[in-house]
């Protein structure tokens, strides 16, 4: 008898483990499918990465979004850039941030109206300001008045509604951190032109890029580390490196980082960099030899930027319709992007022209 309650009493601590134990025992995958990947499971148990390639060839359609502090400003995402504003000057936007009215639960309804698979959010635009919570920087929405990660809560909402999660990450440029690349090495648009020179900048014998590439690959990680599976990592800026010895940017360490740290998620570096990336992103129009890569082209339905001007035109449905067209003839998907308002939201024209050319789209 007392053997007997022994053995009920080991097999009463053994059952939770056992039900916790992987999915293989139950005769089911043996690896959990990204939400975005349902469909495509027998593939990405053999290989990942070539599952979320098939993925994004059949995609098609992806909803950009470019918001930030410039956003409060609306006059476009390039902002401090060209009108010079100091670094301190611009760093008090943060402190009027609320994005009181961006919803991800109606930003990822808008995209599936429009037949939509994928969205991709700028976590940390050319400015540096994170709408992510992260260790590297306090310069972020969580310390901000919205005190919000909407990184987080995009990528909730893309995961419960089968989307893709792709995230834009400013690499070439940095208009902020003091050993971003800087105008004299790397051509004069790496930064504003300061008049007098910016004091939070490092310049000369001081100046050390590897800080900087330090600092973007705790990101980098930081961001397929703490979101959940992940589309594709879209990186930009690249007409910074390509102005220089690109080689200093150690871009394929941070292509196999991203790899290793996720093994379905994609990149690009919109045109091709080192041409090891997994798709091409150009802007506006496609590359001409884009040969068996995959390739999105970018456009945006604000004329003339990319982050919101109030004082831009916006896309009708009919002229959405023909971006996604001419995006098809030419065998690639579209990225089509709308900037928020400066509290989130999204520009009322742009939701009502995705959602009437979702009704037209096969």
């Amino acid at each position: 008898m007392k053997n007997r309650r022994e053995f009920l009493k080991l097999t009463a601590a053994a059952l939770p483990a056992a039900l916790a134990l992987p999915s293989l025992c139950l005769g089911e995958e043996p690896a959990k499918v990204p939400a975005y990947l349902r469909g495509y499971e027998k593939l990405y148990a053999a290989n990942p990465r070539a599952a979320a390639l098939q993925w994004f060839r059949e995609a098609k359609f992806g909803l950009f979004m470019h918001y930030g502090l410039y956003s409060q400003l609306k006059r476009g995402e390039w902002v401090q850039f060209h009108e010079k504003i100091p670094v301190a000057e611009y760093a008090k936007l943060k402190g009027t941030f609320n994005a009181g009215k961006f919803d991800a639960d109606f930003i990822t309804d808008v995209a599936l109206a429009a037949k939509m698979r994928y969205v991709n959010l700028t976590t940390r635009h050319h400015d540096s300001f994170c709408l992510f919570d992260t260790k590297q920087t306090d310069f972020n929405s969580v310390n901000s008045p919205a005190r919000r990660d909407l990184v987080a809560e995009l990528a909730e909402a893309c995961r419960r509604k089968g989307l893709g999660l792709c995230l834009y990450y400013s690499h070439g440029r940095d208009w902020r951190h003091p050993h971003a690349p800087n105008n004299d090495e790397w051509g004069g648009n790496a930064r504003p032109n300061y008049h007098p020179p910016e004091p939070a900048y490092a310049y000369g014998a001081e100046h050390q890029l590897q800080k900087y590439l330090d600092f973007l690959t705790a990101q980098v990680t930081e961001l397929l580390t703490n979101y959940g599976p992940v589309a594709a990592i879209w990186l930009d800026g690249i007409a910074v490196p390509l102005s220089g010895d690109q080689a200093r940017f150690k871009c394929q360490e941070l292509y196999d980082l991203i790899h290793r740290l996720q093994p379905q998620v994609l990149f690009s570096y919109k045109q091709g960099l080192l041409g090891t990336e997994d798709f091409f992103a150009p802007e506006m129009r496609a590359v001409k030899e884009p040969g068996t890569k995959p390739m999105e082209i970018c456009d945006t339905m604000q004329k003339g930027g990319w982050g919101y001007h109030e004082k831009a035109r916006h896309l009708s449905a009919a002229e959405v319709r023909a971006k996604l067209d001419s995006a098809h003839l030419a065998g690639a998907n579209l990225l089509l992007n709308t900037g928020p308002l400066p509290d989130g939201s999204l520009h009322p024209d742009d939701v009502a022209a995705l959602r009437q050319a979702g009704q037209r789209t096969p």
